[in-house]
């Protein structure tokens, strides 16, 4: 490491509390990863790792810091010499264009002069944890650009050459300058000497520690209790985004209180990679007089990520009818909602593609609601308490932007479906939790 760079506690394998044969470690290990500032911060190996002019794998996991609009590089190779050139130039970079289309690449300059460049198919968010990983296939003569397990193109190389210098991370080189600092952070970076297929790739996405585990980064953690005014710290994951009451919620202390009307809370997103694996859990409770004003068919967010036309996912709440029951405190007969916890997708027409409970959501009660998002799978799960509702079921990812809200939900351009109710905590972390025994070890209640 050189020029400022640090080693912090922000890895992307957090909190480690079992070793990797599935055995619990006498203390838990917080992962560190790597903090590059943008100007001077790099790593380099002490010589050389690959033969650029044979098959390699090069890959990493990235968060670029919020608010940086120019072209970064994590990982390329210097060339000991000029050679085949007047002065010394990138064989590869695997790059962020900042500013630039925010997207990542996989780009080598050719023997020529002539630059092939692998590009992603979106745009990718700062602040938030990617994998990102480059191949170079020496059989089809080909560069292949990979984000979270899932391959987004494949071009010709031309023809590659060998360069002989040391591995850098988090910067390039061109015309014999060292250029485009990486300011963000940086973690688990792989190098192969061989083109992985696509499979092995997705499991590097997946970041497993064991069998059993997977590696999860907490990357948000909204407590009421640790609230104050109208704002609540998050003081300990690390990432510190305060979270604001909107419309007239409320905390009493122990929950933020939302009238189902205009109250909801905000923080600035997003604040994953919503194209990516993640885990999602927040403690909920529905106010079953008010949602006994709502009509059938009502739908309500628990907590979600914003994007363009809605909200790329979210848990949801719907209400699905009326029931009469005997009140036992009155010995009366009053009427209950009856509905169902969702974890997915509400489209602009009401439609969700999303995960269904298996029984109807229980009222005026804090349940655990968590939802999974497995990229390399593709897929989402539902679990209501530590048990997995339903099966696994197919979801395409759509890329977040602008707020991650709690008790709201987008539709078009207007906000609306109002949470009634009480949320005592929202986390979120960077992977997806293996199974509800990791839930329930990592979650805790």
């Amino acid at each position: 490491m050189s020029g400022a760079a640090v080693r912090d506690d922000r890895g992307r394998r957090g909190l480690l509390t079992h070793d990797a044969t599935g055995a619990p470690l006498a203390t838990p290990v917080t992962d560190k990863g790597l903090s590059l500032n943008g100007t001077t911060s790099y790593a380099a190996t002490a010589g050389t790792v690959l033969d650029t002019s044979a098959y390699y794998t090069v890959s990493a996991w990235v968060r670029i810091d919020a608010g940086v609009s120019r072209t970064m590089t994590v990982l390329t190779q210097t060339p000991d010499s000029g050679s085949p050139f007047g002065k010394k130039y990138i064989p590869f970079g695997l790059s962020y264009a900042g500013g630039g289309g925010d997207t990542w690449s996989m780009s080598v300059l050719d023997s020529g002069g002539a630059i092939h460049k692998a590009s992603a198919q979106r745009a990718t968010p700062r602040g938030v944890w990617t994998h990102v990983a480059g191949v170079y296939d020496a059989a089809t003569k080909k560069i292949s650009l990979y984000l979270n397990g899932v391959l987004q193109a494949s071009v010709d190389a031309g023809t590659v050459w060998k360069a002989t210098g040391p591995l850098q991370i988090g910067r390039g080189i061109w015309a014999d300058a060292y250029t485009d600092y990486l300011q963000g952070s940086v973690d688990e970076v792989s190098v192969w000497r061989w083109a992985l297929p696509a499979d092995a790739i997705a499991g590097e996405a997946q970041l497993m520690t064991s069998d059993e585990y997977a590696g999860v980064e907490l990357v948000a953690d909204w407590s009421a209790d640790r609230g104050s005014g109208g704002t609540i710290a998050d003081n300990t994951s690390g990432y510190g985004r305060p979270m604001t009451l909107a419309g007239g919620a409320s905390l009493d202390g122990e929950s933020i209180v939302l009238d189902g009307v205009d109250d909801a809370a905000t923080a600035t997103g997003p604040v994953v990679d919503d194209t990516g694996s993640f885990t999602v859990t927040a403690l909920a409770s529905l106010d079953a007089d008010k949602l006994v004003g709502k009509q059938v068919g009502y739908t309500a967010q628990v907590v979600g990520q914003r994007t363009a036309d809605g909200s790329a996912w979210g848990l949801w709440y719907e209400l699905t009818g009326m029931e009469d029951v005997l009140d036992p405190d009155t010995a009366e007969e009053k009427t209950v909602p009856v509905g169902f916890w969702h974890f997915g997708r509400l489209d602009a027409t009401g439609t969700f593609s999303a995960v269904e409970s298996v029984a109807a959501a229980v009222t005026d009660g804090m349940v655990r609601l968590t939802g999974v998002f497995d990229a390399p799978a593709g897929t989402i799960s539902l679990y209501v308490g530590y048990e997995q509702n339903g099966d696994a079921q197919a979801f395409t990812a759509k890329p977040g932007s602008g707020d991650f809200a709690v008790g709201k939900g987008l539709t078009g351009s207007a906000w609306q479906h109002y949470l009634p109710g009480r949320i005592a905590e929202v986390r979120v972390w960077a992977g997806a939790m293996a199974d509800g025994a990791q839930f329930e070890e990592t979650v805790g209640d």
